[in-house]
């Protein structure tokens, strides 16, 4: 399998622990306020620890666009004042 083809499961992986996350998450509800980014990060399992040029804030960016992949899906939101995600 090409390392291109095993980086897309990963990353589709990584989508489905995310959604699972927060639908088991009484916080990510579509009724309620939802939860920071860095919360889901860590609760996932995503987290390195604090690493030499890699703290576990600076890890944290690659979630960025696999939320923002859910949310092109119609399948999770971020709240526009509070910044917290939600499931739809």
């Amino acid at each position: 399998m090409s390392f291109e083809k095993q980086g897309y499961h990963l990353r589709q992986d990584a989508k489905k622990i995310v959604l699972e996350f927060m639908s088991s998450n009484f916080e990510c509800s579509s009724k309620n306020p939802g939860m920071r980014q860095a919360n889901i990060f860590r609760s996932c399992g995503f987290d390195w620890g604090e690493k030499e040029n890699a703290t576990s804030s600076n890890q944290q960016y690659w979630v960025v666009a696999l939320l923002r992949e859910l949310e092109s899906e119609g399948k999770i939101q971020r709240d526009p004042t509070t910044k917290l995600w939600r499931l739809i």
